[in-house]
C-alpha cells in the first residue's frame, strides 16, 4: 500500500490511519484533563535501550506506574502498557473509559505542545517529556517501519533518512516536536528529561521523577523500581514487551519491539556520509535552541 493509503494528514502531520481514526482524533481533541493527570510525552520511537535498560516511552510507562504504586509490581503486571498508560490519540483510548478511571490517571501522547487539547492548557496537568539523541530516534524509527504493518516500508536507509530529517514521517519533524515542548509555557508543570540522562543514572532519574510527581519513596523502593526496569526484566514482562500484539500488526520476527538493548546504535547503522549530513541538518535546525543536551556534549558526534 502507498503512503497516501496508509496515512492521514492531521493538522499538517502524518499519522497512521489504522491507529488514528477520525473518531480517535476527535476524542483526543475533546479530552477533558484533570489537574492531577500525569502525561508522558515523547516523539515517536524516542526509545532505545542500553544493555540493562529498556525503551524510553515504554520504559517511562513502566517507571511511572511503579512510582505511583510505591513499587508494587502488580501495577505493571496486570495491564498491557498501552492500556495502563494509553496513547490518547489512538483508537484504543476511546474504549478504555478513561473518564471513569480514578485519579491520578497516567496517560501518553506523541502530540506536539501546540496541538494539545484546549483542556490541557486550562488545567495544566503534570508532563514528563522524554527526549533522546535524534540519530538513535531515526534508527529506531527505521527498524520500526520494518516491523509494523500499519507503517509504510522505509525503503533504502539514506532515502528514509532524508524523509526523517525533512519531517515527512509520522508526527512530523523531530526538531519541531522537541522545540515545541522546550518552549512550552507553564514550565513548572513540565519535566524535561533525556533518555541519555536516565541511562547515566537510573536511580537518580527515578528519584527525580518521584520528586516531580510528589511521591516520597525510600531509597530501597527507588532501587527496587530501578531493578524492575532493567532491560532483561521488562523484556520478560508480557505486559510490556508487546508480545500480545497480533503478528499481522507487528511482526517481531523482522525486528523485535525491544530490539537490541543498546544506546548509540546509530554508530553501527549510519554511514559516515549519513552521520555527517545528519550533523549538518541538526546544527542548522537547533541553532536557535539555547540549552545543551547530553548528546550535544557526548553522543551526537559519537564521542562517547
Amino acid at each position: 500500500m502507498t503512503e497516501a493509503e496508509m496515512y492521514s494528514v492531521y493538522k499538517g502531520l502524518l499519522v497512521p490511519s489504522l491507529l488514528h481514526t477520525p473518531e480517535s482524533l476527535k476524542y483526543f481533541e475533546e479530552f477533558v484533563f484533570r489537574p492531577d493527570d500525569i502525561i508522558i510525552v515523547t516523539y515517536p520511537k524516542s526509545d532505545v535501550g542500553s544493555r540493562n535498560i529498556v525503551k524510553g516511552t515504554t520504559w517511562t510507562q513502566e517507571i511511572v506506574p511503579l512510582i505511583m504504586s510505591g513499587g508494587d509490581p502488580a501495577s505493571v503486571e496486570t495491564l498491557p502498557n498501552w492500556e495502563r498508560v494509553p496513547w490518547l490519540e489512538e483508537i484504543q483510548a476511546c474504549t478504555f473509559n478513561l473518564e471513569q478511571r480514578a485519579s491520578p490517571r497516567m496517560l501518553t501522547t506523541h502530540s506536539p505542545y501546540n496541538m494539545m487539547p484546549p483542556s490541557f492548557f486550562e488545567v495544566k496537568p503534570k508532563v514528563i517529556y522524554v527526549m533522546r539523541n535524534p540519530k538513535d530516534v531515526f534508527v529506531s524509527t527505521f527498524f520500526y517501519h520494518m516491523t509494523a504493518s500499519f507503517l509504510v516500508n522505509p525503503g533504502p536507509q539514506t532515502e528514509f533518512l532524508h524523509k526523517f530529517l525533512d519531517g515527512k514521517v509520522m508526527f512530523g519533524s523531530w526538531f519541531d516536536h522537541v522545540k515545541s515542548w522546550l518552549n512550552a509555557e507553564d514550565k513548572e508543570h513540565i519535566m524535561h528529561i533525556s533518555y541519555e540522562e536516565m541511562i547515566l543514572d537510573l536511580k537518580d532519574s527515578v528519584s527525580r521523577l518521584a520528586q516531580f510527581l510528589n511521591k516520597s519513596l525510600d531509597p530501597e523502593v527507588i532501587e527496587k523500581i530501578a531493578d524492575r526496569c532493567l532491560f532483561k526484566n521488562m523484556k520478560n514482562n508480557n505486559m510490556s514487551n508487546y508480545s500480545a500484539v497480533p503478528r499481522e500488526f507487528m511482526d517481531q520476527t523482522k525486528s523485535e519491539f525491544l530490539r537490541k538493548g543498546i544506546a548509540g546504535d546509530w554508530e553501527n547503522q549510519l554511514t559516515v556520509a549519513e552521520a555527517a549530513y545528519f550533523d549538518s541538518v541538526y546544527k542548522d535546525k537547533m541553532k536557535d535552541v539555547k540549552c545543551k543536551f547530553v548528546w550535544d556534549l557526548k553522543t551526537l558526534n559519537g564521542n562517547n
